[in-house]
């Protein structure tokens, strides 16, 4: 019986001393449960990912550095803990260091080194080639780092080749939709193939617009989920492992002599918490917001409140994340503001309970008019006088954050990041994206879900049940210029996240109605480009996922 404590930690990218004390409080919380050995997730001493810091030796030297001050408390326990490791011709590895009695006593690199999606690791790092495996108390285990378990016929089978009972696997695996089932399924299948239990210790908390989500696990031989780490939270999933200590060890590191097993409670299971996709999202909006804000040291949010869908669920969301005290509603009504959405944009600042400032823009707007008519001469309100209302407010909410320091939070979704519906420097300024990766629809099951779980209309039926509209000109709609959002998150679906050819999707759509939104999707990444970053919730997100060039003549013939 081994067991086992998996610290689902939060650290902070490139915050060497902040984390090591975090990694030490929890040493410490596993051992006051009489852990055996306690598990940290990737890279967690500098954080993931540290991207283009892993060029800088210092950062290397000095997260090594950091290591070696954390094995110093690694005391009647033992430690598996994710850092950088270089060898002698200044090769990098992400690695795993195995710890106890205050020393390093082995290190596994990385073998499976993904390069897709939002991850470039074969742009830092080489791939490890070894297969070793640990012996404590006579328990023989094998560790790995989270894409090694993923890829069939990886170190792990080499390691149970060689006497492993119990898996460990380290891991930073960042939140999209459905990504917790996935992860669930590929453990059980592993731990069925192998027969061994397997212990997985996942990253939690935001990082730019990535979010990790933990969800750490521990999975039986069986392929049952014996323990649960909760999701979206840091958490110490502590539990005993029934595996057999062998009489005679070969091939393996030993940790230490005996065992220092205590009298044990029994093995408890827990299983994985319930919750709707929408639920997963919304914890993973507020997670990567308030993860933003503090880690980059905002007390306070600015959103400007239109009284719409977007801006309402932004600011929900940033209530939940930072607290009504530190989120501040600034209305811009223009000569094209409905009394509804103004109406709307107040209500909720009253219902969120945050400060609320009402700036007009029509006296500025028309001072930008008057100093235009010369060059503009006679000709008819067009896109350019909607974009300059866009810009005004933009301007103004800027202003404030310099004067408050505060944080911007930009509204607009995924369905119009994606199809360029929105304007350069105006509604797209601001310093974070929350909902950048939300479908429109979603949008809408996200303001359910928030009048749901406050038992009230937080968000008004009014804003539910009106057309959505950027009221840039008279009785404007979205749907003047778009598809009804159901078929256009369909659509987008496929072309972003599924890569569908135009052939494919005209099979279901109009054919010049897919043409014109790949059209949308492909003119505007020059602004996509320029926002903001955002929280990615899906499994490919305008951002590091999408790296579509700016310059690009192809079309589909």
């Amino acid at each position: 019986m081994l067991r086992v404590a998996l610290a689902q930690i939060n650290p902070t990218v490139g915050d060497l001393p902040g984390n090591r004390q975090k990694i030490i409080e929890y040493i410490a919380r596993a051992r006051a449960k009489d852990a055996d050995i306690v598990v940290f997730p990737e890279l967690a001493v500098c954080g993931y990912p540290p991207e283009d810091l892993l060029l800088k030796e210092h950062f290397i030297r000095d997260n090594i550095k950091s290591l070696n001050l954390l094995a110093r408390e690694v005391k009647g326990i033992a430690a598996v803990i994710g850092f950088v490791d270089i060898d002698k011709d200044k090769r990098l590895y992400n690695a795993a260091a195995v710890i106890s009695d205050g020393r390093w006593k082995g290190v596994y690199r990385k073998k499976e080194l993904p390069n897709y999606g939002v991850f470039d690791e074969k742009r830092y790092f080489t791939a490890g080639d070894d297969h070793i495996v640990f012996a404590l108390g006579g328990h023989v285990f094998g560790v790995t780092i989270c894409e090694d378990i993923w890829i069939e016929g990886s170190a792990y089978q080499e390691q149970v080749k060689s006497g492993a009972d119990l898996l460990i696997n380290i891991s930073s695996s960042p939140y999209d939709v459905g990504k917790l089932k996935k992860r669930q399924e590929l453990l059980r299948k592993r731990a069925r193939r192998t027969k061994t239990f397997i212990c997985y210790a996942n990253l939690v908390g935001g990082q730019d617009e990535l979010v990790f989500d933990g969800g750490s696990m521990i999975i039986d031989p069986r392929g049952k989920t014996r323990a649960f780490g909760k999701p979206f939270e840091e958490d110490l999933v502590v539990a005993d492992v029934p595996v057999k200590p062998r009489k005679r060890i070969s091939q393996a590191v030993v940790l230490t002599k005996g065992v220092f097993y205590k009298a044990q409670a029994p093995f408890a299971a827990q299983v994985a918490p319930e919750g709707t996709d929408v639920e997963r999202i919304y914890k993973a909006l507020v997670l990567g917001t308030r993860d933003y804000a503090r880690k980059n040291k905002f007390r306070d949010c600015l959103i400007g409140l239109s009284g719409g869908i977007d801006s309402s669920l932004v600011a929900a969301i940033a209530v939940a994340a930072l607290g009504k005290e530190n989120v501040i509603g600034v209305s811009m009504p223009s000569r094209f503001t409905s009394a509804g959405t103004r109406s709307d944009a107040r209500a909720l600042a009253g219902n969120l309970g945050i400060k609320f400032h009402e700036i007009p823009i029509e006296r500025m707007f028309v001072t930008y008019l008057e100093q235009l008519r010369e060059i503009f001469g006679e000709q008819p309100f067009g896109r350019a006088e909607e974009n300059l209302q866009a810009r005004i407010r933009g301007t103004i909410l800027m202003t404030l954050s310099n004067r408050w320091g505060s944080l911007v939070l930009t509204t607009g979704n995924k369905s119009e990041v994606g199809v360029g519906y929105c304007t350069l420097y105006g509604d797209m300024s601001g310093g974070f994206a929350v909902i950048k990766d939300v479908p429109k629809t979603t949008v809408y099951q996200l303001a359910r879900l928030v009048n749901e779980q406050a038992g009230k209309d937080m968000i008004a039926q009014s804003v539910l049940d009106r057309a959505p509209t950027a009221e840039l000109r008279e009785n404007q709609k979205d749907q003047d210029s778009l598809p009804p959002y159901d078929v256009l998150d369909e659509m987008l679906r496929e072309y972003v996240e599924e890569h569908r050819s135009l052939a494919e999707m005209a099979r279901k759509n109009d054919k010049e109605l897919v043409k014109k939104v790949i059209a949308m999707v492909d003119r505007n990444e020059y602004k996509r480009r320029q926002g903001p970053p955002g929280i990615k919730i899906t499994p490919r997100a305008f951002g590091k996922d999408w790296r579509l060039p700016i310059t690009n003549k192809y079309r589909e013939s």
